[in-house]
């Protein structure tokens, strides 16, 4: 039996989307860099790595309204999957060594599995941004 199962992450980040406020989005962009030094840290955090950048930008398009084809269920789950990442008193404690980060990456890895859509929908939409931004810079 895994140590932190499906479930367990589902109910972790239930818990963590449901008292998530839209003003919450502002206290996450700002502890990107906590978010980021800890990556750093944990070999399992940093495979997420191109996902977590991919969540946060997500995260500040919607926040600054550039980007609103999502649910807010979406938004705030990830939101909640990010913020649960700089909590040290979660599930299992960042201080144990081997297994602190663990919860962590498994809460990261089922969010990722909830909102695969509507991440590959941004994506999507943030490449013809930059396209439409490049084409722009050329002309």
């Amino acid at each position: 039996m895994a140590l932190f199962s499906d479930k367990t992450a589902r109910h972790q980040l239930d818990k963590e989307a449901r008292r998530l406020e839209k003003r919450d989005l502002k206290t996450l962009l700002e502890k990107r860099r906590v978010i980021e030094q800890k990556m750093a840290q944990s070999g399992r955090l940093q495979r997420l790595r191109t996902d977590i950048r991919l969540m946060f930008s997500l995260v500040r398009d919607y926040w600054q309204g550039n980007y609103r084809a999502i649910p807010w269920k979406s938004v705030a789950a990830i939101a909640g999957a990010l913020l649960y990442l700089i909590n040290p008193l979660d599930l299992i404690p960042d201080l144990i060594v081997g297994l602190g980060l663990l919860d962590d990456a498994t809460i990261i890895a089922f969010c990722l599995k909830l909102v695969e859509g509507d991440l590959h929908r941004y994506a999507a939409w943030k490449e013809m941004q930059q396209e439409k931004e490049n084409e722009q810079a050329n002309h």
